[in-house]
């Protein structure tokens, strides 16, 4: 087993992923889909928080080396953050979803160094819009992200569009397919679940609409 099904598998002992084509879940946005994710509940359970980290802090070694900070996003991101910041021994900050609306207004919390190379951890990436505007506030302040890591990603191809417009990269411990199919041979789902789950992942608003999207 990979170190990605090995989180992968994690994730679904814990219920931090479940999958339910014949019931799909509603989103913030109103969006019917198959799957919901939780990844606030992997914070309860030591070693699934220390796999994520070193996950990650491998990600970064492999892809990021050049990293000189570390960036978590409000407010999953930051105690996976924290963990990878201290396993390898590099500042951290964190990034409101907007910024204050009294004192300095900051949106970045932390110490930031002009051109200071950073890599911003994610619990999630779905569209990839929530990281990139934290992406934009480091930018913001004179520092260069070079590169996003998540916990897990969808996989859609919007995350991918966004990404490319922004001439970004992001890496991801585990992701969809990997779990999913790993669903598949843990007898979670059946044929025709998977089926259902490889069309939401191609595409969603499609799998949506046929499922009864809400109005917004």
């Amino acid at each position: 087993m990979t170190y990605s099904q090995r989180v992968a598998q994690v994730l679904l002992n814990i219920n931090a992923v479940t999958l339910n084509p014949e019931k799909p879940f509603t989103w913030a946005s109103g969006m019917k889909s198959p799957i919901y994710t939780d990844n606030r509940l992997t914070i309860s359970f030591p070693d699934v928080r220390q796999a994520i980290v070193n996950g990650m802090a491998e990600q970064i070694k492999l892809h990021f080396n050049e990293a000189e900070a570390i960036a978590g996003t409000a407010t999953a991101g930051i105690p996976h953050a924290t963990g990878v910041a201290q396993q390898m021994g590099l500042p951290m900050v964190y990034v409101r979803t907007k910024p204050k609306d009294h004192g300095e207004g900051k949106q970045v919390e932390g110490i930031l160094r002009p051109g200071e190379k950073v890599v911003v951890i994610d619990d999630l990436i779905s569209t990839g819009g929530s990281v990139l505007n934290a992406v934009h506030a480091i930018e913001s302040e004179g520092a260069e992200v070079i590169g996003v890591v998540s916990i897990f990603t969808y996989q859609l191809q919007a995350a991918e569009q966004n990404f490319m417009v922004n001439g970004l990269q992001y890496y991801s411990v585990t992701n969809y397919s990997t779990l999913v199919n790993l669903a598949k041979e843990n007898g979670l789902i059946n044929t025709d679940h998977l089926k259902s789950l490889q069309e939401w992942r191609k595409d969603p608003m499609k799998w949506s609409n046929q499922h009864g999207l809400l109005a917004l």
